[in-house]
C-alpha cells in the first residue's frame, strides 16, 4: 500500500467514512474509492455489494481481477437516556460488538455507579452531538420519554441518515412526537424511518426483555439494510 493511500485511509477512519481499497491485482495499481464514486466498467454493482455488506473479496472483471478491501466504521450505538433499558443493554451491545454511549443531562441518572464501563455524557443531547455528529454508522435509540430530551436527537438522527432510528412510548405517545416533529420541518417519510414503539415484538416487558428487542431490531436493521450512504435526509 502506498502513502498515499494509507493516509486516505487513516482520514476516512478518523471520520467515521465507509472507503475501499481498490487493488487491480494485474497491474498492482490501487485507489481509495468512497461509496458512489465511478469505478472501472463491471464493478459498479460489486463495488456497492461490498459496501452494503462490509466483506472484502476478490473480483474477476473483463479478464482483470481486482481485491475490494472494504474499511466500514464499527457500528454505534447512543441511547438516549441512561434508564433501567440502557444498564440491561449495555452489556449486549458490548458482547454484539457495538461503541454504545449513553446521553442524559439528568445527572442522577448518568453516574459512573450506574454505568461503570460505559461512555456516558451527563449532558444535553444538543451540546454533545455537536461535538460528536452522528451518522449513517450509527443507531439511536431514545429512551427517556422525556421530548425535551428526546426529540432533538431523533430529529438529528434522521438527518444524519443513521441506519436505525428508535424510540420508546405508546402509539399515544408516539403521535404526539409525530406532531412534534414535522412542526420542525421533517416530512412524513422522514419521520416514518423512527421505530415505535421500539424494538422486535417479542412481548418484552422487563428491561432486560426490551433491551433485548431493541438490540435485535438495531441489528436487523444493520444487516438487512444497513447505512444509507451517500443519501441525504436533509428537511
Amino acid at each position: 500500500m502506498d502513502l498515499g493511500s494509507l493516509k486516505a485511509l487513516n482520514a476516512a477512519r478518523h471520520a467515521r467514512r465507509a472507503v475501499m481499497l481498490l487493488t487491480d491485482l494485474g497491474e498492482g495499481r490501487e485507489r481509495v474509492i468512497a461509496p458512489g464514486d465511478a469505478v472501472e466498467g463491471g464493478l459498479d454493482s460489486a463495488v456497492g455489494d461490498a459496501f452494503r455488506s462490509g466483506k472484502s473479496r476478490v473480483v474477476e472483471t473483463g479478464g482483470r481481477k481486482f481485491f475490494l478491501n472494504v474499511h466500514l466504521p464499527p457500528p454505534r450505538l447512543v441511547v438516549i437516556g441512561a434508564v433501567h433499558v440502557s444498564q440491561a443493554l449495555a452489556p449486549m451491545a458490548e458482547i454484539a460488538g457495538y461503541d454504545m454511549e449513553i446521553i442524559d443531562p439528568r445527572t442522577a441518572f448518568a453516574t459512573q455507579e450506574r454505568f461503570p464501563d460505559v461512555r456516558f455524557h451527563a449532558e444535553w443531547p444538543e451540546d454533545v452531538l455537536k461535538a460528536r455528529p452522528l451518522d449513517a454508522f450509527t443507531a439511536v435509540a431514545a429512551l427517556t420519554h422525556d421530548p425535551k430530551i428526546d426529540d432533538y436527537p431523533l430529529r438529528e438522527a434522521i438527518l444524519a441518515d443513521c441506519f436505525y432510528v428508535g424510540a420508546l412510548g405508546s402509539r399515544k405517545t408516539h403521535a404526539a412526537r409525530v406532531s412534534r416533529l414535522k412542526a420542525t420541518g421533517l416530512s412524513d417519510a422522514q419521520i416514518g424511518r423512527i421505530h415505535a414503539p421500539i424494538g422486535l415484538d417479542i412481548g418484552a416487558a422487563s428491561p432486560a426483555e426490551i433491551a433485548v428487542a431493541v438490540l435485535g431490531e438495531v441489528i436487523s436493521a444493520l444487516r438487512k439494510h444497513g447505512p444509507e450512504q451517500g443519501k441525504t435526509g436533509k428537511a
